[in-house]
């Protein structure tokens, strides 16, 4: 499958690098609005740099979003309209709307959309899904996910996107904690949140030209919520940031048998422990399984960051004629649920959530997408 990639931020480099130990796809172009941004990138792999017009015109099979959410819906409705798949980063789209139109659009063309994230393909949210499947915690009844830091701008040069509407703590690092624990209990039934602005001021201090300058946030920087599941489990999510330092773990999920504890989703690796019956925990490392060993020393240390399995397992499903497991339908409930988040918070009102996608199929065989 050959891949034109539009977007060459600060993300497009590891799917870049990561692209060669997979099977069945091939990274071809680049675009951005920035010439410069794509010429740079290309040159450090090896592939082309050329207009956004020329990729959606080109032989390319399919277009791999890596543009800023606010843009992700325009993009990807002219490349679906240009006839090539789609398999953009998170969220979907800035607005259930949005997104509905696109999965309507792509349906209507025969093409397939697929998003990140797709973490939950990797070794520690394959094991933890095999340990809950398997009954290793009894049935799940309740536990907590927690997203919690001081933002983007002590990193990123150039930050402010992260905070406008269809991004935030809340739509931005969201889907990794939603997406791991749909894919481990199901879909979500209702939403009940609260929300907040910590600082009606964020100063970028990461290095760069705008650094030590101010802007202000436009969507709620901190949200706590209670998740009703359709499986009958009932989790508190929250995502901020505006905490400086805490200790509370990424993920637990407590069942009638035992407790289970998550690396942060974020991560394709780490340790998934297990707690039988109140015992002390057992650690089930990821070290020796596949997309799971440590292999991301910069910049993030000490990570399995293997961006571009979802992409993989997608143009795997397109050979064989399935949805794939990073589907654009799981995303669609993603994004509806943590947009449920913002809206409980703005009406202090439960939602009930409208779509119920069914679990993705576990990925089994995970070395068979290696090349």
């Amino acid at each position: 499958m050959r891949i034109g990639v539009v977007g060459c931020g600060s993300i497009s480099g590891i799917y870049l690098a990561n692209a060669h130990m997979f099977r069945g796809i091939e990274m071809v172009a680049c675009a951005d609005i920035r010439r410069d941004a794509a010429e740079a990138l290309a040159a450090r792999h090896g592939i082309r740099a050329m207009g956004v017009e020329e990729i959606l015109a080109s032989d390319i099979d399919l277009v791999l979003n890596l543009t800023v959410p606010a843009a992700h819906h325009a993009l990807s409705m002219r490349a679906i309209a240009a006839g090539k798949h789609v398999f953009t980063e998170k969220p979907l789209c800035a607005t259930t709307a949005q997104a509905r139109e696109l999965l309507d659009a792509a349906a209507a063309a025969g093409l397939q959309v697929g998003s990140a994230p797709d973490t939950f393909l990797g070794a520690a949210g394959r094991e933890a899904r095999a340990l809950v499947d398997a009954g290793a915690v009894g049935q799940i009844v309740t536990g907590t996910a927690f997203m919690m830091g001081r933002g983007m701008e002590h990193w990123h040069p150039n930050p402010a996107f992260y905070y406008q509407a269809g991004a935030g703590p809340v739509l931005d690092m969201g889907p990794y904690y939603l997406t791991m624990l749909t894919s481990i209990l199901g879909p979500v039934r209702a939403v009940t949140a609260l929300a907040s602005v910590g600082s009606g001021t964020r100063t970028i201090t990461a290095e760069g030209p705008l650094q030590g300058t101010s802007f202000a946030p436009e969507t709620p920087t901190t949200a706590l919520s209670l998740l009703e599941f359709h499986s009958g489990a009932v989790l508190t999510f929250g995502a901020s940031w505006d905490v400086f330092r805490h200790s509370i773990p990424p993920m637990e999920l407590h069942g009638t048998e035992g407790s289970l504890r998550l690396p942060d989703p974020d991560n394709f690796g780490d340790i998934v422990a297990l707690s039988r019956g109140g015992a002390a925990w057992e650690d089930h490392a990821s070290e020796d399984s596949a997309f799971g060993r440590t292999n991301y020393p910069f910049d993030a240390p000490n990570r399995a960051n293997y961006r571009c399995l979802g992409l993989a397992e997608m143009a795997d499903a397109l050979a064989q004629g399935r949805e794939p497991r990073a589907s654009g339908a799981r995303a669609f409930h993603v994004l509806e649920v943590l947009e449920a988040v913002l809206l409980s918070a703005e009406c202090r009102t439960r939602i009930e959530i409208s779509s119920r996608p069914d679990r993705p199929a576990p990925l089994d065989r995970p070395e068979e997408l290696l090349a």
